[in-house]
């Protein structure tokens, strides 16, 4: 899917017919001329120094639209990412089940020792075959099974942070820690955290051993960890990863009013990008193209912009298969708005209220869990 166009005429601040009021008030301020280097800042989830934007690679053996991307293609996006600067790499053993992790080892290999990976377990994955079993697996023992594939697959001595993907709602998280600080005295996990848990979960699991990052989904499209886990990190000293961080490319201006999406892509079965909500949720990206316009950036680097303005310990970490794209994403960390420019934004946004979920319901219903009491 083709986006990002660095300047597009159609969207000049003085003549744009999608303008909203709010925007208007932007135009105060002068358009700057942005230009993009390789320099990725640093930023602290916990104790962990990671740089400032990370780089998914889910789809890396896997592509939205179902298709299987160049293997080889992948292993340069990465490594790029490294030389410009990235080093939180972020993949789990769910994504292939198992490939995405062998294509990170592989990409890594040469230059290990000076990223930091972070993957995750959970989902209920047979370890012999890959197969996908219903529902999810936190027993302490399948963790630590768990985490001996993944060090083989990504090549590693040691797991930088690893995540329990979802909570799962029959083991005490008191056992899930326990089995983790198991594998950190042992030297085969560094740091660890949690996806998507509900708050009391992680209030438990910090006092049992500190947490240093949780990982939600977080865009301008999605603002649900404002109400609660970030204002939580923030008390806590936990570290916030985005994952989505782009709204599933929504917010890269790559999908219009017009898009419909194939079977198997899992925005075909998100409402907020059905043909009734598809339309009115497009003033974010109306906001976006005027924004990076104003700054000559692209709607991609304003969004992640964004993320980065919020709070000093959340990384973003975009994910994709265009290498176009990837240094696209990297060069948000030189865009910057001033505090009077993000309020402007604010208040832009602000009007806007997106329709629609962001999951179904069936997918839903593993976020937020709590983990039961242990007896």
């Amino acid at each position: 899917m083709k986006r990002r166009n660095l300047l597009q005429s159609a969207f000049t601040l003085a003549g744009a017919s999608f303008l909203s009021s709010s925007a208007k008030a932007a135009s105060v301020f002068a358009p700057q001329q942005h230009t993009p280097h390789t320099a990725v800042g640093r930023r602290k989830l916990g104790t962990l120094e990671v740089s400032s934007i990370g780089l998914g690679v889910q789809n890396h053996w896997r592509t939205y639209q179902t298709t299987i991307p160049s293997r080889s293609e992948m292993l340069n996006i990465i490594r790029k990412a490294y030389e410009m600067g990235v080093t939180l790499f972020d993949t789990a053993e769910a994504y292939g089940p198992f490939e995405s992790e062998r294509i990170l080892g592989e990409a890594v290999n040469s230059f290990r020792n000076n990223i930091q990976i972070e993957t995750k377990f959970g989902w209920n994955v047979d370890q012999k075959t890959g197969q996908r079993l219903p529902g999810l697996n936190s027993r302490p023992d399948h963790i630590k099974l768990v985490v001996e594939g993944m060090l083989k697959r990504l090549r590693t001595d040691r797991i930088d942070l690893l995540y329990q993907h979802r909570v799962d709602p029959t083991v005490p998280i008191e056992d899930v820690v326990g089995a983790i600080q198991d594998l950190i005295r042992e030297g085969k996990v560094l740091h660890y955290g949690l996806s998507e848990p509900g708050i009391n979960t992680v209030k438990r699991a910090h006092a049992i051993h500190p947490v240093t990052a949780i990982q939600n989904e977080y865009s301008l499209i999605w603002r649900g960890p404002e109400k609660s886990i970030l204002p939580l990190c923030n008390e806590l000293g936990i570290g916030f990863v985005c994952w989505s961080p782009l709204g599933v490319g929504f917010l890269t201006g790559a999908i219009d009013a017009n898009t419909r999406f194939a079977q198997g892509d899992i925005r075909a079965v998100e409402s907020r990008f059905s043909p009734e909500n598809l339309p009115h949720n497009l003033a974010l990206v109306s906001l976006l193209k005027e924004w990076a316009n104003l700054k000559q950036a692209t709607p991609a680097q304003i969004a992640l912009a964004w993320l980065l303005a919020q709070h000093p310990f959340v990384v973003p970490i975009p994910g994709t298969t265009q290498m176009a794209h990837m240094m696209d994403n990297t060069g948000a960390s030189t865009v910057h708005l001033s505090a009077d420019e993000w309020k402007a934004f604010n208040l832009s946004l602000a009007a806007i209220e997106v329709k629609g979920e962001r999951l179904p319901q069936v997918v839903l219903n593993y976020s937020d869990v709590e983990a039961p009491v242990k007896q």
